[in-house]
């Protein structure tokens, strides 16, 4: 909204608070008169025509998706329905409307268990868990759609593992139930609404054991997007490009569990329990193309992003809503 750009928020709020929408107008400053909600189903065509007749977009940046690894393997048609469902409803909404510029979130699970490591986007594509493959076949989607409507302008973006919150404190993570990534689950803990952190696998070929994620920051995802967005924007003849966004670092598991523990300044207690179907030993990015070609780096680490999520979280506990009576 900044950038002065007019947006329509459009969310199921199936596993997110409205309340989000306020404290964006209120970050918005200025420019708070630009950002409009829409609760709506995406995987309902009818509802989403409707709000296609009823703006006109210049483009879409599409992360309405369900994204836990593990919830994936246990409900794989909930993934493929919410995931699938809703990003061809999308897509062919755009195409009878002729928007054509396009920015999706993709995911480093594409990758699979990469024979090594940093990842770059030239690496063989693969899944190990249906959310995976929800986002696979979605590169593979686009990329078709772009063979038979070379205007579409599409960039794909391969996050790798965000966490953080907004340095306000105003803004964070807050999913719904039990969480299913670890730093939500994290913070959940730190603030006694967990007795512990379950760690699932120290028994990988890691420096302590655990798997070692690449972890971005989400204000630096944030500025990646509207890098993105630009590039799709300003670039008649871009194609269909993925880019990594990571900050090109390792972190294990227990890595930044002291890390947050260093934020908040106390220990947190944990287990560790069987690895994960679907999780992989390690995966970190090489993010040299979006430097070059979106002009974007991650500029903030470990400390700033626990430093960020435990002020989100120790001001608000129960995320978005009152303490429990």
């Amino acid at each position: 909204m900044k950038t002065g750009a007019q947006a329509v928020l459009v969310d199921a709020l199936l596993n997110s608070s409205e309340a989000v929408v306020p404290r964006l107008r209120e970050l918005a400053g200025d420019a708070a008169h630009l950002i409009s909600f829409v609760k709506l189903d995406m995987t309902d065509a009818e509802a989403m025509e409707a709000l296609f007749a009823a703006h006109r977009f210049d483009a879409v940046i599409h992360f309405a998706a369900f994204k836990a690894v593990g919830e994936s393997v246990a409900k794989p048609l909930l993934y493929f329905r919410n995931n699938l469902v809703s990003t061809i409803v999308l897509l062919e909404c755009m195409a009878r409307h002729g928007c054509e510029a396009f920015v999706f979130s993709s995911s480093c699970t594409v990758y699979g268990e990469p024979a090594s490591v940093p990842v770059t986007e030239a690496f063989p594509l693969s899944a190990n868990c249906p959310y995976g493959r929800t986002k696979l076949m979605t590169e593979e989607m686009l990329r078709d759609v772009h063979v038979a409507h070379p205007a579409w302008r599409v960039c794909m973006l391969r996050y790798f593992n965000p966490v953080g919150a907004h340095p306000s404190g105003r803004l964070g993570e807050d999913p719904c139930g039990i969480p299913n990534c670890l730093m939500p689950y994290v913070q959940q803990v730190a603030v006694g609404r967990r007795p512990h952190l379950t760690i699932y696998g120290n028994d990988y070929p890691t420096v302590d054991g655990t798997g070692v994620r690449d972890y971005i920051h989400i204000v630096d995802l944030a500025e990646g997007h509207i890098a993105a967005l630009r590039k799709v924007l300003h670039t008649p003849a871009l194609g269909c490009v993925a880019y990594n966004l990571g900050t090109g670092k390792g972190t294990s598991v227990l890595e930044m569990v002291a890390a947050f523990e260093k934020a908040a300044g106390k220990p947190l207690p944990y287990v560790f329990a069987p690895r994960r179907p679907g999780d992989v030993t390690a995966c970190y990015a090489d993010p040299a193309l979006a430097a070059k070609e979106l002009g974007w780096v991650a500029k903030r680490d470990v400390e700033d992003m626990c430093r960020d999520q435990w002020a989100w979280a120790s001001s608000h506990p129960y995320g978005f809503n009152p303490p429990p009576q």
